[in-house]
């Protein structure tokens, strides 16, 4: 059961990654062809934006990395008490 959940977390990680990435660039191009933007704005918010989008999903996915290399070592320790 708890894989489940571990399983669906990612998933989850994955789709808002993915929503965020597509926000920032409709948020981008809305504001590139605004009349009050520009395309400066525009820019500002693909690159400002994408640094966000990159920082929050490697921090989620950092936090599962964490959880996988910690079930890793807790089944190689289990293999080698086993021994």
């Amino acid at each position: 059961m708890r894989d489940f959940f571990i399983q669906s977390f990612e998933m989850i990680v994955s789709a808002i990654v993915v929503i965020a990435a597509i926000g920032v660039f409709i948020g981008g191009l809305v504001m590139m062809f605004n009349a009050q933007g520009g395309f400066l704005p525009g820019l500002g918010i693909w690159i400002v934006g994408g640094i966000y989008v990159l920082f929050l999903g490697g921090a989620m996915y950092l936090g599962l990395g964490i959880y996988q290399n910690t079930k890793r070592t807790a089944d190689a320790i289990e293999a080698l008490a086993r021994k």
